[in-house]
């Protein structure tokens, strides 16, 4: 498994190429495509990657917009919480559970808060966790309900993975599970219990 990161500088959104170059393989997905650049398509094309799914972290138009571009060149299969993302019709994932995509098996993790359908997908001993977490903080939330839930599933679906687990968000920097239980400034250790959710 190769993981190549994308930045989108026009909302600053970060994509995911996850390529399978197992040679009975040569696959490969996006998370996240808030943008499709001639450098995502060049290197789908250029390894000769068939493109077999999206899986989109949640609904945010800064995250999904370049799938409408993706569409018109590939036929994918969308993963979502929702069931239509920018006019595409998805394969709903709802809770917690696993898919097999591009060869790969991924766990995928409901983590609302930010958005009702966040979602967290785990390849490997990585994390694509879109807006739920970035590098110290959490994403934003619209009530004092809402980032309590949200602490509250981090700590439950994320915090509970192996410390060295590292965390691809869909903005800012890569971080590690240890690093984030460690420094997060609206998670610190006793702090949004699940008491009263």
């Amino acid at each position: 498994m190769k993981i190549y990161f994308h930045l989108c500088i026009d909302e600053f959104t970060n994509s995911y190429v996850v390529i399978n170059d197992d040679p009975a393989v040569m696959e490969a997905l996006i998370i996240d495509p808030g943008k499709i650049t001639n450098e995502i398509i060049n290197q789908i094309e250029g390894g000769k990657y068939k493109l077999t799914g999206v899986l989109i972290t949640h609904n945010h138009g800064n995250h999904v917009q370049g799938l409408r571009v993706l569409n018109k060149i590939y036929t994918p299969t969308v993963y979502a919480a929702d069931s239509e993302i920018e006019g595409t019709k998805s394969f709903v994932i709802r809770g917690d559970g696993k898919i097999k995509v591009a060869g790969m098996d991924i766990d995928f993790f409901s983590v609302p808060g930010h958005s009702a359908d966040s979602m967290v997908y785990k390849i490997g001993d990585v994390l694509f966790t879109g807006d739920t977490i970035t590098s110290g903080i959490i994403g934003e939330t619209s009530s004092e309900y809402s980032k309590r839930l949200l602490c509250s599933k981090i700590k439950e679906k994320i915090f509970s993975q192996n410390d060295g687990t590292i965390i691809m968000p869909g903005h800012g920097s890569p971080t590690t599970v240890a690093a984030e239980k460690q420094f997060n400034l609206d998670i610190r250790p006793g702090t949004y219990s699940t008491a009263g959710l």
